[in-house]
């Protein structure tokens, strides 16, 4: 290692600095412009979360993954596909009522699922074009002793960010069009209001536990 001292130093740090700052700036740009970069980033999330899992608790990793799921999935999208035409004819605050619901098992889901490390990692295999101006992206969970399990990631481009908005699990099943089916039987019961009242106590059952 080289030592340098006086203004030597102090230049070389303010060069380091400037040069580690554009880095981190071009590396922000890239990942807003770069769909696979959104679902890398989430499975870091994950993996974080996972090694610290029972430090945590089911709660403190919802906390820890509630704004890393918000900024990778399009959340209010999601919610409002999900609802069906139901909708179009709620007003604006049980729209964000349900929105907010919909997000709040989501993150539940995730922290209730990824509850423990045993050497799991992620893999990125393929980025390709999907329907409707989306990219698939193709990934596996790897498990030590298990087979590789597929999942693919349906990212979409709006307002000039990349988010998620499926998952298509290995057997190639839309978990939104699963959520759709549920949720539309909810809806003819209790409609938006009994919605709501059901996905929060979902999310409350699996923070629980």
């Amino acid at each position: 290692m080289i030592w340098l001292s006086g203004n030597i130093m102090t230049r070389s740090l303010t060069v380091t600095t400037a040069f580690f700052v554009l880095f981190l700036v071009s590396s922000v740009q890239a990942g807003v412009d770069d769909a696979a970069a959104v679902v890398t980033r989430l499975h870091g999330a994950l993996l974080s979360v996972m090694k610290e899992a029972d430090a945590l608790g089911v709660k403190g990793r919802f906390q820890r993954l509630s704004p890393e799921i918000e900024r990778s999935f399009h959340l209010t999208l999601m919610a409002r596909v999900t609802s069906g035409a139901v909708w179009k004819k709620v007003d604006t605050a049980q729209r964000d009522d349900l929105a907010a619901a919909f997000a709040r098992l989501s993150v539940a889901t995730y922290a209730s699922r990824f509850d423990g490390y045993s050497g799991q990692s992620f893999e990125t295999t393929g980025e390709r074009p999907g329907p409707r101006a989306t990219r698939l992206v193709d990934t596996r969970i790897l498990s030590p002793g298990d087979q590789p399990v597929p999942l693919t990631y349906v990212v979409k481009r709006i307002d000039g960010l990349w988010g998620i908005v499926d998952v298509l699990l290995d057997t190639g099943i839309s978990e939104l069009a699963v959520r759709r089916s549920e949720y539309r039987s909810i809806l003819k019961k209790g409609g938006v209001e009994g919605l709501i009242a059901v996905l929060n106590a979902k999310a409350d059952e699996l923070l629980s536990q």
